[in-house]
């Protein structure tokens, strides 16, 4: 990859009053030892303690930090994606606002950058969480989302991340898809540009989580949509016009069969099979002409906005045109 001139630490917070000083002091003793400039974003998520005040202050006495406050809760995304469009530096490093996170491990992830790595994950490999609300949900999410999305990392939820900033402003986030960036990823760079390393985690000493085990069903659903937008994102009629198909056929077999007692003169009009075949037919039907109408949509989205369906990592000998 090009030279690192500068990092951007982007950290989304959200009731830390006593975390965030703390987590200042140890990332600035950190960052001032790196041969790079570097910004740390703090991004406020409408926290309705004194944390808003906190960073304040501390942005007041150091030109380093920037801090963006949300007008209310919008969520860890909507806090990530703002901080990273904000971000000025060749690699952009996310974590936690919670000291959970060590930033002592960003020169590990900055040598794998170095190494020509897009995105380098952080994986706790002994985390410091309940087992069975925090832990065992985690286990079984990050397996699922390995095996669906093909990027198999153990550790999907460490916010502990490092991305080259060319790649991950190409990522577009939005509602609870933070925790599927290494997937997401994987739609503008190769599976094999993503890494992952052991990182500490330390327990949490001040405040409460945010999360629990209810976050895993919606790991699960968000997970389905990656999936989708993976694997048929520019071709959404094949997804849909397989699933057509087989309805179609589930639908049409019994239809025929019906058809064929009906010409040998038996009744069929009482028959629940009939109202089932014909039921699985439309559906079939309505798959097709989803499928088209997805289609369309897609070469909308892409000719209005004069996007281009793939992503070059750079071109050798081309002359500018014009």
């Amino acid at each position: 990859m090009e030279e690192i001139r500068k990092i951007s630490v982007v950290i989304p917070v959200f009731n830390e009053e006593e975390n965030v000083p703390l987590l200042y002091e140890k990332l600035k003793g950190v960052l001032e030892k790196l041969p790079y400039d570097y910004e740390i974003i703090f991004v406020d998520d409408g926290s309705t303690d004194r944390t808003p005040r906190v960073l304040e202050e501390i942005a007041a006495k150091d030109p380093k930090v920037k801090v963006i406050e949300f007008a209310r809760n919008f969520g860890q995304t909507a806090a990530m994606a703002a901080g990273m469009d904000h971000a000025t530096g060749d690699v952009i490093i996310t974590m936690d606002g919670d000291l959970q996170n060590d930033p002592e491990d960003i020169p590990r992830l900055l040598e794998e950058i170095k190494k020509g790595y897009d995105v380098v994950s952080g994986w706790r490999k002994n985390r410091q969480d309940a087992a069975i609300s925090r832990k065992l949900p985690s286990k079984i999410a990050n397996w699922l989302i390995g095996k669906l999305t093909g990027v198999r990392i153990h550790d999907y939820g460490c916010t502990l991340k490092a991305y080259r900033s060319d790649v991950i402003k190409r990522v577009r986030l939005y509602g609870e898809l933070h925790r599927f960036i290494p997937a997401l990823a994987a739609t503008v760079t190769s599976v094999d540009r993503i890494v992952e390393i052991p990182v500490k985690h330390h327990p949490r000493r001040f405040g409460k989580s945010k999360y629990g085990i209810s976050r895993t069903f919606k790991v699960i659903s968000d997970l389905f949509f990656i999936w989708f937008l993976q694997k048929f994102m520019q071709k959404p009629i094949h997804f849909f016009g397989i699933l057509g198909l087989i309805l179609f056929l589930i639908g049409v077999v019994p239809f025929l069969y019906l058809v064929f007692l009906k010409l040998t003169g038996h009744s069929i009009g009482g028959r629940p099979l009939l109202i089932v075949s014909v039921l699985f037919i439309l559906a079939g039907i309505q798959m097709f002409t989803t499928g088209i109408i997805s289609e369309i949509l897609m070469r909308i989205y892409y000719e209005s906005q004069n996007k281009v369906p793939y992503v070059i990592r750079r071109a050798i000998n081309f002359e500018q045109e014009g």
